[in-house]
């Protein structure tokens, strides 16, 4: 599938504010000027009730407003703010069944120095990011949207949309990821603030990087620009008659393996390990890309984390238990899926529900022994728990494949998170030592086979 470009000329610039933007432009910019008088007139309150529910918030000294978290014995977590006359009182958010993972905790989140804000500002970065986002942007300047010209709309997701488009300050191809906030919620901020900081921290031949970012004082959006890759490795193993070989697995392996090594080895996890967000270039480079659910991790000292994490087909039982407390082996098992997926040439576990998925974990996986009930003591492990025992059925499935390759699927899908190793562990296994082929001389996919992602959009036709 080739690359369809769309007008050469076409600059990236923000389209012509309509009256909502500049509504929320202004609202930014008055919630940037009041933060400090805000400060100043609330005080932080802790209340526990009768009925268990407990309070954290922060108070109005005018005594007109409650912004509060009540964290329910049920796990039910509700954020609102509440009217003191009682009548007009707002829920805001009630996430049920759902641990509440806090981000002002992940290392060098927040804001800057009041000096710094004045900096930043000068510098042309908007009010609303510096505000939330000030340490994530600390030392970089902000790229002008003429500076870049769109080419193609390659991706759409949730909450961004990727383009492909040119550096047009060095002639360069990038690829330009636009994010949508919900209406300027300093949590959406936040999540996209703890991405950026990741990104720029980590620095592997095997992890996407982060090139810049484009935005301006007075713009209600922002794009992060990275280095531009052809392919994902989903989209090359839909291709029709496409089949990797023996050496481009273990390469794929390899890559993805060395990547995440230097991320656990720095404490992140990356917590979405999949096809579609591992990027590969006409050379054969494989590349960690959207670290937009990745955290810190310090193993001496766990703090509870969310288990909705992880796309379904690669989520490890624990989490599907509701697990808070875990580590890197959740990343390894996203990896065995992968390794599987490459052999199989599909997914080896597509479920479509919870249920469903760990139902496909246990015929495949086998059904956990009684000690792993014993020990672990999860949330929904009762729930979940099979009525009947199933036996492991990897190396049935994998018969054809060499030995060494099955026992490194066995070993990244064990239903115990203890027993899969680690990423550097794995990469000193035989599957991975056995490959003797320098990257240059394997086979690779050509730039007319390129394609983007896995999704297929038509030229973009809009105004940039």
């Amino acid at each position: 599938m080739g690359c369809v470009c769309g007008k050469p000329s076409s600059a990236i610039k923000d389209r012509e504010e309509s009256p909502k933007q500049r509504a929320l432009i202004r609202k930014a910019s008055k919630l940037a000027q009041n933060i400090s008088s805000r400060r100043q007139e609330s005080f932080s309150v802790k209340e526990k009730l009768a009925n268990g529910v407990v309070r954290i918030g922060s108070f109005d000294k005018k005594g007109e407003s409650f912004r509060v978290k009540e964290k329910l014995e049920n796990s039910v977590v509700r954020i609102g703010s509440i009217d003191k006359k009682g009548n007009r009182s707002r829920r805001v958010r009630d996430d049920h069944c759902e641990n509440y993972e806090v981000v002002n905790n992940f290392p060098g989140m927040g804001s800057v120095p009041k000096a710094l804000e004045g900096e930043q500002v000068a510098a042309g970065w908007p009010s609303w990011l510096i505000m939330v986002a000030g340490e994530a942007i600390r030392g970089w300047i902000p790229r002008k949207a003429d500076t870049f010209e769109k080419l193609d709309k390659i991706h759409q997701g949730t909450y961004s949309s990727v383009y492909k488009g040119r550096d047009l300050l060095n002639n360069k191809v990038v690829a330009l990821k636009k994010v949508r906030f919900d209406n300027m919620d300093p949590e959406s901020v936040k999540f996209m603030a703890r991405e950026i900081l990741l990104l720029r921290r980590l620095d592997h031949p095997n992890i996407i990087k982060l090139e810049g970012l484009v935005t301006s004082r007075t713009s209600s959006s922002l794009y992060l620009v990275f280095e531009y890759m052809e392919h994902d490795l989903t989209g090359l193993a839909s291709l029709p008659g496409v089949k990797f070989t023996e050496a481009q697995v273990k390469c794929y392996m390899k890559q993805l393996l060395s990547g995440l090594d230097y991320c656990h080895r720095n404490g992140v996890l990356h917590r979405d390990i999949k096809g579609s967000n591992l990027l590969i270039d006409n050379h054969g480079i494989l590349k960690i890309a959207d670290f937009g659910l990745a955290s810190y991790f310090d193993n001496h000292q766990m703090v509870p984390l969310t288990s909705r994490v992880v796309t379904l087909w690669y989520r490890p039982p624990e989490l599907l238990f509701g697990a808070t407390h875990y580590g890197v082996e959740v990343d390894l098992w996203s990896t065995g899926c992968i390794l599987g997926e490459l052999y199989a040439g599909k997914p080896i576990m597509p479920g479509r529900t919870e249920v469903e998925q760990l139902h496909k974990i246990f015929k495949l996986c086998g059904s956990p022994s009684e000690d792993y009930w014993r020990k672990s003591k999860l949330p929904h492990s009762t729930v979940f728990k099979p009525t009947q025992p199933y036996r492991r059925r990897i190396a049935e499935l994998f018969m054809d494949i060499s030995g060494p390759a099955v026992g490194l699927i066995e070993t990244l899908l064990s239903i115990d998170p203890a027993s899969r190793g680690t990423a550097a562990a794995a990469l000193n296994s035989g599957v991975i030592l056995l490959l003797s082929l320098p990257l240059s001389l394997l086979p690779w996919f050509s730039v007319e086979r390129q394609i983007y992602f896995h999704s297929y959009f038509p030229p973009f036709q809009g105004k940039f």
